[in-house]
């Protein structure tokens, strides 16, 4: 068996990369989503607030900078090819050198403290948050999410019942989406995880903001429930900002897995309208 090594100043330089690009540069299938939902808003002021979106993106373009000030705890995925040996080093200092660098080289805000409680900065935005997985191959891909707790503060996970019905997850989603109100910056994006167990379902619902807001669940079933969820959500009337209109959000993207039979976990991780993540392969 053939094994190929990468060298993890190879993965330090490109998670450097990743960080200032996924802080400056809106995926392009969500950005398009914030365009056209300036002709689509029919309230006067969310269509102005829509367009004032639109500007600051521009904005952020020209002066090359982040295109908003929570520039975000870094969240990694990593899905790491048996067929990789990692030399120069560990993976995970590999990729926390990555977001010290990028952190410093792009001037983003570095807003994570070493202890939850005592609240000191660590200066340079690490310990990232980083979720490995192992697949077959001979590559790494890795993708780099930044999130702003704005909007990861709104997030909520709740333990149902199998009894509980498909009526019953769209009105916890929307449930959710109304105690958030304003603060996530709306128009938002929703990833929501079902099945697993209580960390299982909490993680798919991060890794479901991950997916492009322009390719619905794979599964028929869970595509419908996307859209479901969305016409939903939109009907709060909570609108861009919190102003009131049609866009509340712009994409519900859900990911789901086997679950216990006494068990329906369900999260809800509320992203904003600058839902960002950047992903390479090495």
């Amino acid at each position: 068996m053939n094994v190929r090594e990468i060298n993890a100043g190879e993965i330090t330089e490109n998670v450097a990369l990743a960080c200032v690009d996924a802080n400056k540069i809106l995926p392009a299938d969500l950005r398009g989503l914030i365009e056209s939902s300036c002709d689509t808003e029919t309230s006067e002021l969310g269509k102005s607030i829509m367009r004032d979106l639109c500007r600051n993106l521009d904005a952020a373009a020209e002066l090359d900078i982040p295109i908003c000030q929570d520039t975000g705890m870094t969240v990694v995925f990593a899905e790491i090819g048996q067929d990789v040996h990692i030399v120069g080093g560990s993976f995970e200092a590999a990729v926390n050198e990555g977001v010290r660098r990028g952190y410093e080289r792009g001037y983003l805000r570095k807003s994570i403290v070493g202890d939850p409680l005592r609240r000191v900065n660590t200066n340079d935005n690490t310990p990232a948050v980083i979720h490995t997985s192992i697949v077959d191959g001979d590559n790494i891909r890795i993708t780099v999410a930044p999130k702003g707790f704005g909007s990861e503060n709104m997030s909520r996970i709740r333990m149902f019942t199998p009894a509980a019905s498909v009526e019953d997850i769209i009105a916890f989603v929307v449930e959710t989406v109304n105690i958030a109100g304003g603060n996530p910056c709306p128009p938002i994006v929703l990833g929501i995880g079902i099945g697993g167990d209580f960390e299982k379902c909490a993680l798919l619902s991060k890794k479901a903001l991950c997916r492009s807001v322009g390719r619905a669940n794979g599964d028929k079933y869970y595509a419908a429930l996307e859209k479901r969820i969305l016409d939903a959500v939109n009907k709060t009337g909570i609108g861009p900002q919190g102003f009131g209109g049609d866009t509340t959000c712009l994409a519900v993207n859900i990911e789901s897995c086997p679950t216990h039979v006494a068990g329906l976990p369900v999260a809800v991780n509320v992203g904003c309208h600058v839902t960002r993540h950047v992903s390479f392969t090495l």
